[in-house]
């Protein structure tokens, strides 16, 4: 399906005001975007009569009111949306089940189930997270070529968040070569002492995802993550079918076949 310019050109500019952490200037956005300083006002000025952007003091914009409850019925919908499939994973691994996915150079964590022990892991949504030390974020890694994790790698470095933290370059792609034969990765504690999680990239989604499940190391055992490893690498197939899957009556909209 053809995409309209002016659209994807604005919906590029949130995108690269959010890489900025929420506030740029226009040269910077203009620098960013590779468009005219002249077309990326234009664009600003739709976006801020909208209240999609605002405008601040020193020709500086920053993301809109109305962007909050955007992405507030956004990740209703997504946990409504990906929920069952998560449950589903919680029932077959009795652990704690997330979806996260790809902003800027972190992980972000977009919808959980959790798990029905008492002594279970919680991860609030929202969160962000480090590519080089969790499990989703090393399924993120996964996905993408070597020469993408070398310049990702090279921007970020790779500082210790435990003393299991992955912090070496060459360690790092010779797990994600691992992971990318077996299809999962797995976090030996490497964001939090005393955590064990399983992990795999979801395939199709529109934008990258991973999900995982995770639980406390004395129960989570490395044989009970073994197990897990295949069971989290079909529930991220079906999440990626569910993802990237497009409604009937939108492709009836657009001329699609009936």
């Amino acid at each position: 399906m053809p995409s309209v310019q002016s659209l994807t050109r604005a919906l590029d500019l949130l995108d690269h005001l959010a890489d900025a952490g929420g506030r740029a200037t226009l040269s910077e956005l203009a620098a960013a975007s590779g468009l005219p300083a002249a077309s990326v006002h234009r664009l600003l000025a739709t976006l801020v009569a909208q209240g999609h952007v605002r405008r601040e003091a020193g020709r500086r914009y920053a993301l809109g009111p109305r962007l909050v409850r955007l992405g507030d019925v956004a990740g209703h919908v997504l946990g409504e949306g990906v929920g069952p499939a998560l449950r589903e994973l919680v029932t077959a691994t009795g652990e704690s089940a997330n979806l996260a996915g790809l902003d800027g150079d972190t992980a972000v964590y977009l919808a959980q189930a959790p798990s029905p022990h008492p002594m279970r892991m919680f991860t609030e949504v929202g969160r962000r997270v480090p590519l080089h030390a969790t499990g989703v974020g090393k399924a993120l890694l996964a996905a993408m070529t070597p020469e993408e994790v070398d310049v990702l790698v090279a921007r970020t470095g790779m500082p210790a968040r435990t003393p299991a933290t992955l912090t070496d370059p060459a360690a790092l792609h010779d797990e994600l070569a691992a992971a990318r034969a077996r299809g999962w990765v797995l976090d030996e504690g490497e964001q939090e002492v005393g955590v064990r999680c399983v992990a795999a990239p979801v395939p199709r989604a529109p934008t990258p995802c991973a999900v995982s499940v995770s639980g406390p190391a004395a129960r989570f055992s490395p044989a009970e993550a073994e197990r897990a490893g295949p069971t989290v690498v079909a529930a991220a197939a079906r999440l990626g079918e569910e993802l990237a899957g497009l409604p009937d009556d939108d492709a009836d909209a657009s001329g699609g076949a009936r």
